[in-house]
C-alpha cells in the first residue's frame, strides 16, 4: 500500500489530533467523576440536543433561547464553578492530572481490601457466616436484582453489621460493584460439581456457582468453622489465612492492567477442593 508525498504524514497528524482530545475529554470526565459538576455536564447534553432538534423541527423560539444559554451559560458555568475550575488547574499545574483518576481508584480499591479483611477476620473469629461477592468485569446486576439495594459506601462495620445473625440482610450474599455495597441479601448461583466436600453448606456452594458463570471474586465466612474461603474461575479455596487473603485481595483488585499471571495460578497454600 502506497501513500501519496506527505500523506501518511497528514494521516497520523489526524489520528494523534483525536487521540489527543479524545484522551483529554475522558481525563476531564475521571477527574469531574463524582462531583457536582457531573450534574451540569448532564444539563449541557441536554441543552445541545434540545438545540439540535429545535434545527431539525424549525422550532425558531426554542432555538433562540437555547442559543441565549449556550452562549451566557459558559461565562455562568466559569464563575458558579470558579473553586472547582481552580483546584483543577492546581491539580494540572502540580503535573498530577493525568495520573489523579488512577491514584484514586487505586486508594477506593484499597481501602475496599482493607474494609473486607477487618470484617471477615471479626466475623471469622465470632463465627458469624458471611458471603461478599466482588463484581470485577463481567456485570452482577442480575444478582443484585435478587437482593435489597443500598448503593451504600463500604466500610468494615457496615459488612459486619449486615451479616448479624437474626437481622434482615443477613441471610444472602452481599454483593459489591464500582468499591461500594450494590446489594444485600442477594441470590447467587448454587454450583453443582460433585468434587465439593461434603460438608460444605449452602454459602461455600453459592460462592462456588457465581465463580463458575461470572469473573467475581468471592469471600466466604464459614458459620460453623470461622475459616475464610475464597473463589475465582471455578475454583474454591479453603482456610486461607489472613495473609493469604490479602495476597490474593492485592492480586485481583488492584490495578488489574499491571497484574501478573493471577495467583491462583500458582497458589501453593491453603486447600483446593
Amino acid at each position: 500500500m502506497s501513500f501519496p508525498d506527505g500523506s501518511i504524514f497528514h494521516y497520523l497528524s489526524n489520528v494523534i489530533d483525536i487521540l489527543v482530545v479524545w484522551f483529554v475529554i475522558y481525563k476531564l470526565i475521571m477527574l469531574i467523576r463524582g462531583t457536582k459538576a457531573v450534574q451540569l455536564l448532564k444539563g449541557i447534553f441536554i441543552i445541545i440536543i434540545v438545540k439540535l432538534l429545535s434545527i431539525f423541527l424549525d422550532l425558531q423560539t426554542v432555538g433562540w433561547i437555547t442559543d441565549q444559554i449556550l452562549t451566557w451559560g459558559f461565562l455562568a458555568i466559569i464563575i458558579i464553578f470558579q473553586p472547582e475550575l481552580r483546584r483543577a488547574l492546581e491539580t494540572l499545574g502540580r503535573g498530577s492530572f493525568i495520573s489523579k483518576a488512577g491514584s484514586k481508584r487505586e486508594k477506593e480499591q484499597r481501602f475496599l481490601i482493607d474494609s473486607i479483611e477487618k470484617s471477615v477476620s471479626y466475623m471469622g473469629k465470632r463465627r458469624i457466616g458471611a458471603l461478599i461477592s466482588i463484581e470485577r468485569g463481567t456485570g452482577l446486576d442480575d444478582y443484585i436484582e435478587t437482593g435489597i439495594s443500598l448503593d451504600a459506601d463500604i466500610s468494615s462495620q457496615l459488612l459486619i453489621n449486615i451479616f448479624i445473625p437474626n437481622t434482615p440482610l443477613h441471610d444472602g450474599a452481599v454483593i459489591i460493584k464500582n468499591n461500594k455495597i450494590a446489594a444485600a441479601a442477594g441470590y447467587l448461583p448454587l454450583s453443582d460439581s460433585p468434587f465439593l466436600s461434603k460438608e460444605l453448606g449452602t454459602r461455600h456452594r453459592a460462592a462456588l456457582g457465581i465463580s463458575e458463570v461470572t469473573d467475581s471474586l468471592t469471600v466466604v465466612v464459614s458459620e460453623e468453622t470461622g475459616g475464610i474461603s475464597i473463589t475465582k474461575g471455578g475454583e474454591l479455596f479453603r482456610e486461607v489465612t489472613p495473609e493469604r487473603l490479602h495476597e490474593i485481595l492485592e492480586k485481583e483488585l488492584v490495578v488489574p492492567a499491571q497484574k501478573k499471571p493471577s495467583v491462583f495460578a500458582k497458589w501453593k497454600g491453603g486447600r483446593k477442593e
